[in-house]
């Protein structure tokens, strides 16, 4: 029984009809037409004692009465709970059947209380709450009709494709033209329905598009790798509709049959030069169409979805989605991928297998096996590979690091004859860069001997050749020259003519002398 004492007191305090609805678990429309009729018929708060709740809802409904004892169920309150995701009579029954026996009343069976809600789903015209829950569907699908746009320099007309998706609950529809059906205008005509209707359904319904879904079979369904992860940045489930079965998604056939002629039709003989115009016509008339009463029942499209089913929406994520296409690749020894003009580096390791490579317009990621092992910020061009450090052999990395400074800074720890030997290698050609091999190369030489042989090595180049070659250093090494002690070296004593045999020029003249 509806709780009148309750809603009449709530209501004369200034409550608002959802609160106090919520309240007395009644609906809002309950409530509006008992205070209505309580102000019509002049009963106000506080009620005197002796009134009761069956002698206020004899003043309000004196029509209204209970047979043989019986409580009757308050169809609307259970007609809006039905809206929600998971309700059915049985529940709802079992709650009304608890809440007789609380007030000592007998209740309906539950094969009656099912009739009585159907009557009531028939008199009042009101959408029978089974099938479709609200915020639960969305269906899409391409209108089969399309619009033209004219080149405004050469006067080529353009085809233009609508696309129409539609809440399955509420009938509330949108229409975008674009200039094709590729993913790319299939994915940013769902973004931007999402957009239009300020929330995002359960369950999206589309047909078997090849841009949507790759196969769809009674064992099997493989969607498109993009339309699975717009599905699953906004939070929703794709089923497509059976092959070949359009009643799966009859709202949308619908909707496109009356956008058809209500939209399309209707601007059969306008011209438009660009798809911004088209749209803001289409969105003109669109408000025309959502707006227009229901011939069957009170209302419209758009008075359905404020007041039934865009509180059921799930809420809109924190960004939209960016479309992003799908590839794969194969890594050559390179380690680098090719997107566009750019070419851009993946871990050495994975030379040889196969990845997948996402592209947005400001983001290139590689994954192996799901799991993301490279990511690179976008670029519209570059002549030079996009290598990141991480990604190449120690070797590769320690070439990246090589100039002047390192190899000087690095020789002056070896030795002085080594310094000496770097200078050498980085002055003599033209160009400083090309010494670079030359000095990489006596530091692998180092690796392999020892410093302070590579230290002997260059001094005993140098004194062979004020210029020695890395060839020199390495025939020094090979043949252990660098470790033999150097007998030319150590003190040359000083001749003077204090000591041996000093013969004048008189001795160089010829004569008897000789």
């Amino acid at each position: 029984m509806v709780n009148y004492r309750e809603i009449i007191r709530l209501k004369s305090q200034n409550y608002s009809n959802s609160h106090v609805a919520i309240s007395v678990r009644s609906s809002r429309n309950t409530v509006s037409e008992v205070w209505a009729l309580a102000q019509d018929k002049g009963i106000a708060w506080p009620f005197p004692v002796a009134l009761k709740d069956e002698d206020i809802q004899q003043l309000l409904f004196p029509n209204k009465i209970q047979t043989n004892g019986r409580k009757m169920p308050d169809y609307e309150y259970i007609h809006h709970e039905m809206a929600k995701s998971g309700v059915t009579l049985t529940l709802l029954w079992s709650e009304y059947s608890i809440c007789c026996n609380n007030e000592h009343l007998i209740p309906y069976q539950y094969t009656q209380f099912c009739d009585n809600y159907h009557s009531f789903i028939a008199k009042t015209k009101a959408t029978l709450r089974i099938k479709r829950k609200p915020g639960e569907l969305m269906e899409v699908d391409w209108a089969g009709n399309t619009l033209s746009i004219y080149d405004e320099i050469t006067g080529e007309e353009i085809t233009a494709y609508v696309f129409v998706a539609s809440l399955s609950c509420s009938l509330y529809g949108y229409a975008e033209a674009f200039p094709n059906m590729k993913s790319e205008s299939w994915i940013k005509a769902h973004i931007h329905a999402y957009q239009f209707f300020g929330g995002v359904t359960r369950i999206l319904v589309p047909d078997n598009l090849k841009t949507g879904v790759i196969k769809n079979t009674r064992l099997e369904l493989i969607l498109n790798k993009t339309y699975q992860e717009m599905a699953e940045h906004y939070g929703t489930a794709i089923i497509p509709a059976r092959p070949l079965a359009p009643k799966d998604k009859p709202t949308a056939e619908g909707t496109v049959g009356v956008i058809s002629t209500w939209i399309i039709a209707a601007l059969r003989n306008r011209k438009f030069f660009s798809f911004e115009e088209l749209n803001l016509a289409m969105h003109e008339k669109l408000k025309e169409f959502n707006e227009k009463p229901f011939q069957k029942k009170k209302g419209s499209r758009l008075s359905a979805f404020e007041e039934e089913e865009q509180s059921f929406l799930m809420p809109l994520p924190a960004s939209i989605y960016e479309t992003a296409v799908w590839s794969t690749a194969t890594i050559q020894p390179d380690y680098l991928i090719t997107v566009g003009n750019c070419k851009y580096s993946v871990p050495y390791e994975f030379i040889g297998k196969s990845v997948d490579i996402r592209s947005t317009n400001n983001c290139i990621e590689v994954f192996y096996h799901n799991n993301r092992i490279a990511s690179h910020t976008r670029k519209n061009s570059s002549m030079e590979p996009i290598y990141l450090p991480e990604h190449m052999p120690e070797k590769h990395q320690r070439y990246l690091t090589w100039n002047s400074e390192t190899f000087l800074e690095w020789a002056a720890n070896v030795g002085s004859s080594t310094l000496l030997v770097v200078r050498t290698f980085l002055t003599f050609h033209k160009v400083e860069q090309q010494g670079y091999k030359a000095c990489g190369s006596l530091m692998k030489l180092a690796d392999k001997y020892s410093l302070e042989r590579i230290e002997n090595a260059c001094s005993r180049a140098l004194s062979y050749t004020p210029s020695p070659s890395l060839k020199n250093i390495q025939t020094i090494l090979k043949n252990g020259q660098d470790m033999v002690k150097d007998e030319t070296k150590g003190d040359i004593p000083v001749r003077t003519g204090q000591y041996g045999f000093t013969r004048g020029a008189s001795y160089f003249e010829g004569g008897a002398n000789q």
